[in-house]
């Protein structure tokens, strides 16, 4: 037993001096990193080709289930058909030159992504990976997907991101949207600017909607005796309060502000989308994609994987995300927090699970 208190204790004191050391490092690190310029790019623009990486699957595939002699047969195939596409495109670029022609016509898509929280976080994201796309997408051949989750949040945020999709259909790129699992509320707002909008069968799709909802604790204050003061200039510069008095007055303002947003996010939609009955979807409600397909708020039921693998046959597809240029000291901490999080977790999904097994004994 005094064995296992003095193991305690030494493993105690190692822990407290690792994360000790590590703090102490963070620390200089951040330090460090202030001192630097701040004139040095934030952040580069990465574009993987998804065909390779489909490629890359197949020939996986193809190496577990073919046998040798099939494989070869098929590689010395392939390395003839791209042998001819090689002197096809050299003899074309031979013959276009000096014509001002061009010979690149093989449709290019950008793939974006969008994972959208309350604040529309994402934004600053996608409006550095749609700038990097408009100055290379060919207007007429080219193509923008963007796939899109999100439950909805602050109209102002979603109101900028929905804005940067916009800017495709100023430049008349083309824009397909797939959702998977949700596009709902301001997600929905962005979803309907696409030229084609998919959906999975199950997805979640519509609350066309606006809602404010804040809690108010001035009868928990005056139980206790607590005065709150507020001083302002304006009627309605405060209208509903959390820890003030609200008023009919205040309630009907919200309200009337409320209503003026919802009939904006109608006309925008309206706007995207003029086959959609707003009297009947414009509710507040969350459809699946399989009745959304019916009330015109989606054009096609598919997933964006079926989606982007069909379009791997014809075009070349590049998936597009900015990178944050993150800082060393970024990194060990993003690290930490990871290794930390994955351990309580496990710890966490073994208890569960041993739990679990003894209600059955």
């Amino acid at each position: 037993m005094q064995f296992l208190t003095d193991y305690g204790l030494f493993l105690a004191k190692t822990i407290t001096l690792v994360l000790a050391f590590l703090f102490v490092v963070l620390m200089i690190l951040a330090n460090s990193g202030r001192q630097r310029q701040d004139g040095k790019p934030k952040g580069h623009i990465s574009a993987i080709k998804l065909n390779d990486e489909i490629d890359l699957m197949k020939d996986d595939i193809r190496h577990a289930v073919l046998d040798e002699d099939t494989l070869k047969q098929e590689e010395k195939d392939q390395k003839k058909k791209d042998k001819a596409e090689r002197k096809a495109k050299q003899q074309a670029l031979k013959d276009a030159t000096g014509t001002g022609e061009t010979v690149d016509d093989r449709k290019r898509i950008y793939v974006l992504n969008f994972d959208g929280d309350v604040a529309a976080s994402a934004v600053e994201d996608l409006r550095q990976t749609i700038t990097a796309v408009l100055q290379v997408a060919r207007c007429g051949l080219d193509e923008v997907m963007l796939r899109l989750e999100s439950p909805g949040g602050l109209v102002h945020a979603y109101g900028l991101a929905a804005s940067q999709l916009v800017r495709l259909r100023k430049h008349n790129i083309p824009l397909t949207v797939c959702v998977d699992k949700v596009a709902a509320s301001g997600g929905y707002m962005m979803a309907c600017i696409a030229n084609r909008l998919i959906a999975a069968p199950f997805a979640y799709i519509g609350s066309i909607g606006v809602i404010v909802q804040l809690p108010n604790v001035h009868r928990l204050l005056k139980q206790h005796n607590v005065d709150y003061e507020m001083i302002s200039a304006g009627e309605y510069k405060r209208t509903l309060s959390t820890f003030g008095e609200n008023t009919d007055a205040g309630r009907a303002k919200v309200q009337e502000e409320v209503n003026e947003m919802h009939q904006l996010f109608k006309d925008f939609i309206s706007e995207y989308r003029p086959a959609v009955d707003l009297a009947t979807v414009a509710t507040g409600e969350v459809w699946s994609g399989l009745q959304a397909l019916p009330k015109g708020l989606i054009d096609e039921l598919d997933t964006s994987d079926e989606w982007l693998v069909a379009k791997c046959k014809d075009a070349d597809v590049y998936e597009v995300t900015w990178e944050h240029k993150r800082k060393l000291a970024d990194r060990l901490s993003s690290l930490l927090e990871l290794s930390l999080g994955k351990a309580l977790q496990s710890s966490l999904l073994q208890w569960m699970h041993r739990s679990d097994k003894e209600k059955f004994f």
